[in-house]
């Protein structure tokens, strides 16, 4: 009975012991939090991850900014920081120790600092030792790779902007095909640039020029899909709506031309009148009577006081008129007034005298020899796109 005791006694002893020895064998980290303000910072979540062996501890800085963890198992850890759910901060390869908790601060505004001073080495490609010191392997390999794409896009940039400026001096001078072939290049190497889409249907539109037949759709067709993607990226574009429209008209696609002249003008009220006057005078020379009338009309209700779509009107109008039993000219309503308008809106203008004459001969009688030179020699004239 007594040997039993002290074996009981003894193996009481040995456990004591080796909880002893386990309790020996924990570490602690603990550091302050700095906020991007140089003060502590609440709240923060510390994160301490074990490497050799999985593990993984969480804490929270006081109202100081302040951290610690005890109990925790000797090895090696990566601790990381993490504001409003975000990793800002890391420090890796952390071997605890036994006795007194090993420090890990944290500084974001120092943090901050460091970073911009990174960026700018990775912008210049110049390191220093000091940093390059201070950096993992993996932060390494991540600038080496930043700096090698900066690299790659500056020299991209580079043949954009030579691409983009040879289009645009091949434009200048009447080169439409090279200025397709610049334009082309650029459009290969971003095509998320609205205003290269844009240019590149104007070159197709000046190349459309010269082409006639099966040629001509093909190059119309190009130049459609520029328009349409230049749009995709800047829907709200006016200008590009006017110049498609114009587009559309060359291929006699009239309903699809007056759609978008009509989006422009919501988009840009105070210039309607003016793209309805551009419609017009394309329809006009292309022989497209009633269509260019529509949008003349349109254009003067869009602006009344735009004074050439006032005459181009009444010049439509007069085409309608009709002779009388009585050998008089009958015009519909609205011819009148449109001379008028631009009369009184332009006494001086290029129309001014033909206007005159129009009005002039409105009460007349038809007489077989009697022309108006100046009518005839304006209409011939055709209208302007403005």
């Amino acid at each position: 009975m007594f040997r039993f005791v002290r074996a009981a006694a003894a193996a009481t002893f040995a456990l004591f012991a080796f909880s002893t020895l386990a309790l020996a064998q924990t570490a602690a980290i603990e550091g302050d939090v700095k906020g991007e303000d140089g003060k502590g910072l609440q709240g923060a979540l510390v994160k301490i991850e074990r490497t050799d062996i999985k593990g993984n501890y969480k804490v929270k800085t006081d109202k100081k900014g302040h951290y610690f963890h005890a109990g925790l198992p000797l090895g090696q850890y990566n601790i990381v920081l993490e504001v409003n759910g975000k990793d800002v901060d890391r420090v890796q390869g952390v071997r605890t120790r036994l006795g007194d908790p090993t420090p890990v601060n944290f500084d974001m505004q120092a943090n901050a600092r460091k970073q911009a001073a990174l960026q700018k080495a990775a912008e210049s490609g110049q390191l220093t030792q000091e940093q390059a010191r201070d950096m993992s392997p993996e932060q390494k390999a991540a600038l080496e790779k930043q700096m090698k794409e900066r690299t790659a896009a500056m020299a991209k940039n580079k043949a954009l902007n030579d691409a983009f400026n040879g289009g645009m001096e091949a434009l200048k001078t009447g080169n439409f095909d090279a200025a397709v072939e610049q334009f082309g290049k650029a459009s290969e190497m971003d095509a998320k640039q609205h205003v290269i889409w844009g240019q590149l249907a104007d070159a197709y539109m000046g190349q459309s020029k010269t082409k006639t037949g099966a040629d001509l759709d093909g190059v119309l067709a190009k130049a459609y899909d520029a328009f349409n993607k230049a749009l995709e990226l800047k829907p709200e574009d006016a200008a590009y709506r006017n110049n498609f429209a114009l587009a559309l008209v060359r291929g006699k696609k009239f309903q699809e031309a007056e759609a978008e002249l009509g989006k422009a003008a919501q988009l840009d009220p105070t210039n309607a009148g003016r793209y309805f006057y551009n419609l017009g005078a394309v329809l006009v020379n292309i022989g497209q009577t009633d269509p260019a009338g529509a949008a003349f009309k349109k254009a003067i209700e869009a602006d009344p006081n735009y004074a050439d779509a006032q005459y181009q009107y009444g010049i439509f109008l007069t085409g309608k008129a009709v002779t009388k039993a009585d050998g008089s000219l009958e015009f519909p309503a609205g011819t009148k007034e449109a001379f008028q308008k631009y009369v009184e809106l332009k006494p001086d203008g290029p129309f001014a005298d033909s206007a005159k004459g129009m009005l002039a001969t409105m009460d007349t009688k038809v007489q077989t020899e009697f022309t108006n030179p100046n009518a005839v020699q304006q209409q011939k004239k055709g209208a302007k796109k403005k």
